[in-house]
C-alpha cells in the first residue's frame, strides 16, 4: 500500500509541477513532509542538496532518496517511475500535436505563460531555501557570492557547489575548534 502511496504522490507531483525540481519544493512540502510525514524539511532539504551534487534531475534525484528513505530500493524504484511517467505521457503527446500548432499564436502565448509560472515557482523556491538555510551573515555572503559567480562568470555550477561546500566545511570546522 505504502508503495502505491508513493507512486501516486510523486505522479502527482510529476504531473501538476512545471518546472523541475525547484518548482516541485512547494508541492513536496505539502505532499511529503505534511500529508504523509515521510521526511521532515531538513531531509528534503539535505536531499536537494545532495540531488544538486549528483547527477541527473533534481526532481528525479530527489524523489529517489525519498522513495528509499520510505521504501528502500523498491520504495526508490517506484518513486523515481512515478515522476518521470507523467514527463513522458505529456512529451509524448505534445510531440504529436506541437508539430500542428506551434505557430499559433494562442499556443505561443500559452507556452509564455507557462515560462512565466515556472520563473516564479522557482523564485518562490529559492527564496524558502535562502530563508530557512542561511542563518548567519556568513551565509548571507555565501549565496551572494555564489549568485555573483554563477550569473557573472563562466564557472561551473558543479565546481561552485563543491568550493562551497569546502567552505561550510572548513568554516564549521573551524568554529568547532
Amino acid at each position: 500500500m505504502k508503495l502505491l502511496e508513493l507512486y501516486i504522490s510523486w505522479f502527482k507531483m510529476g504531473l501538476f509541477t512545471f518546472g523541475g525540481g525547484y518548482a516541485m519544493l512547494p508541492m513536496i512540502e505539502k505532499e511529503i513532509i505534511e500529508k504523509h510525514q515521510w521526511a521532515t524539511e531538513d531531509e528534503v532539504m539535505d536531499y536537494y542538496a545532495i540531488s544538486q551534487c549528483t547527477p541527473g534531475v533534481i526532481a528525479i534525484n530527489t524523489a529517489t532518496f525519498i522513495g528509499y528513505k520510505v521504501g528502500k530500493v523498491k520504495g526508490a524504484i517506484v518513486s523515481t517511475l512515478g515522476v518521470i511517467t507523467p514527463s513522458i505521457i505529456i512529451i509524448s503527446l505534445i510531440a504529436g500535436l506541437l508539430r500542428n500548432f506551434r505557430d499559433i499564436p494562442t499556443i505561443q502565448h500559452a507556452l509564455a505563460g507557462i515560462r512565466i509560472a515556472v520563473c516564479v515557482l522557482m523564485s518562490i523556491a529559492i527564496i524558502k531555501l535562502t530563508k530557512k538555510n542561511v542563518i548567519n551573515n556568513f551565509g548571507y555572503l555565501i549565496v551572494i557570492t555564489s549568485f555573483v559567480l554563477a550569473y557573472y562568470t563562466n564557472i561551473s555550477i558543479v565546481v561552485l557547489v563543491i568550493l562551497y561546500g569546502f567552505v561550510g566545511f572548513f568554516s564549521s570546522f573551524r568554529r568547532l575548534k
